[in-house]
């Protein structure tokens, strides 16, 4: 069942030289959600935050924690971010050797009062989680290559997002379908009418006016 849209800017694009400054904007704005990058610099070429900016942000801000874990062990950092604040734990299924490995940190993070999500690479296809939706929260499509913020969206991924709208809906699930990577006003709209009930979106919010860029988006659906 699609869910009311979220806006979840994901403050690896937020300009640090202004950071008091946007994260206030990001307090007033009409976001919902915060998306964190976690990168460990093997899982993905980049290094960002750690649990403690995690908490830094936390105290700032009173939206949902959005946690996505791009990091070779999740089962370690999943508990590392859980105790920093994460609201949504989401996670790689490429980082795990099987779907048994993937339920089980799934449940884990649940038996936290954490919602889990599982995220795929643009080259990674769906079908491995269909059979495990309920054991999830969230499904994050990524639409780019994880690893660095400003990259082109690729309009091919948006049928991974139909087929999970398909299921989600014939099942009666209450999982969101969220999507990562160049989303924007055009994009975003995309992926709305794809069926996706979370965007998250970066250099869009953060290298323009943070509330009109998040309530723009909000328009799209």
């Amino acid at each position: 069942m699609k869910q009311e849209l979220v806006i979840a800017p994901s403050i690896l694009s937020l300009d640090f030289s202004r950071m008091s400054e946007q994260l206030k904007e990001l307090a007033e704005s009409k976001a919902a959600w915060i998306h964190f990058d976690v990168m460990d610099g093997h899982f993905v070429p980049n290094l960002t935050f750690g649990p403690d900016i995690l908490k830094g942000v936390k105290k700032a801000l009173h939206q949902v924690m959005d946690v996505h874990l791009m990091v070779t062990n999740p089962v370690q950092y999943a508990d590392v971010f859980m105790d920093a604040g994460a609201d949504i734990i989401t996670f790689h299924v490429e980082a795990l050797s099987n779907m048994e490995e993937v339920v089980a940190l799934c449940r884990h993070i649940r038996s936290r009062d954490v919602k889990a999500g599982v995220s795929v690479k643009p080259n990674t296809s769906i079908d491995c989680i269909l059979p495990y939706l309920e054991e999830m929260d969230l499904v994050l499509v990524m639409s780019v290559e994880p690893g660095f913020g400003g990259q082109k969206f690729q309009e091919q991924q948006l049928e991974k997002v139909r087929i999970l709208r398909a299921k989600i809906d014939e099942r009666n699930l209450q999982v969101r379908i969220e999507i990562d990577g160049g989303i924007q006003q055009d994009t975003g709209k995309l992926a709305i009418e794809a069926g996706c009930d979370a965007l998250v979106a970066g250099s869009y919010v953060f290298k323009h006016n943070v509330k009109e860029a998040v309530e723009t988006l909000l328009c799209q659906q």
